[in-house]
């Protein structure tokens, strides 16, 4: 059965019931990258989606969790062969976690360097106040044949989203996003064959309660009102995209 709908960055083990998480993707036909924030969590995820037709799991080390699991990089490498998608990584320079930069751009630069040598992984990444460091990482040791970066989330600058669609990234936009005019003028400088759509659920909220798996309509709505293009052409567009990136080789889809 092939998906209506793609969520290309969603938490799936931080809603409270992950199976039933895994469900309402499939219940709503939503080609979902359920990401991770630590390796650990990885084989969990794995398991349970392990019959799911629509969602797939990314393996990840967040940003902000390297200053306590910079240690699972290793595991990380172990669990790589098992999986064509990584994510939750990146930087985060926020004043939260500026302290753990450094580590964090050596557990960045690693994770890019596997990425390379295995080839074919998509990648899901955060690049909070720290567009810049991202993009020069991807370009210094993922070239575009090994690899593909999907920047989740992104507020970088005007000049940074062109630099990113040089590099061959792509963008995974949601509705918190676009309700904010620097995200909406982002959105305007992201190319419609470079773009997706994710939740970040259940980080994102509406109405006071996190967006459910999966839903991402709103977001959708939004983007074609603000490109000014059907709904129907927009999500089109957003399918092939993600039918693009999945035969950049002729890796079979882990």
């Amino acid at each position: 059965m092939r998906p209506e709908f793609v969520d290309f960055h969603c938490h799936l083990d931080l809603y409270p019931d992950l199976e039933g998480a895994i469900a309402e993707c499939e219940a709503r036909q939503t080609a979902t990258l359920a990401v991770t924030t630590t390796p650990k969590a990885f084989p969990r995820n794995r398991q349970l989606a392990s019959n799911s037709e629509f969602v797939r799991v990314g393996l990840g080390i967040h940003p902000q969790l390297v200053a306590e699991r910079a240690h699972e990089l290793n595991l990380f490498e172990q669990l790589l062969p098992e999986t064509r998608y990584v994510g939750e990584v990146g930087l985060d320079a926020g004043p939260h976690h500026y302290r753990s930069f450094d580590q964090q751009r050596e557990v960045f630069r690693s994770i890019l360097c596997l990425c390379a040598r295995a080839g074919d992984k998509i990648l899901s990444v955060h690049s909070v106040r720290s567009a810049k460091h991202v993009l020069d990482l991807v370009e210094e040791h993922l070239p575009a044949d090994r690899g593909k970066v999907v920047l989740h989330w992104f507020t970088g600058t005007v000049s940074e989203v062109r630099r990113g669609v040089q590099l061959g990234c792509y963008f995974s936009v949601n509705e918190r996003m676009l309700s904010s005019q620097k995200g909406r003028r982002i959105l305007c400088e992201i190319p419609d064959d470079r773009l997706l759509t994710e939740t970040d659920g259940p980080f994102v909220e509406r109405s006071g309660r996190p967006v459910g798996p999966g839903d991402v309509k709103p977001a959708l709505g939004e983007a074609a009102k603000i490109k000014n293009i059907g709904i129907e052409n927009l999500q089109d567009r957003v399918l092939k995209n993600l039918r693009d990136i999945l035969k950049v080789s002729s890796a079979k889809d882990q």
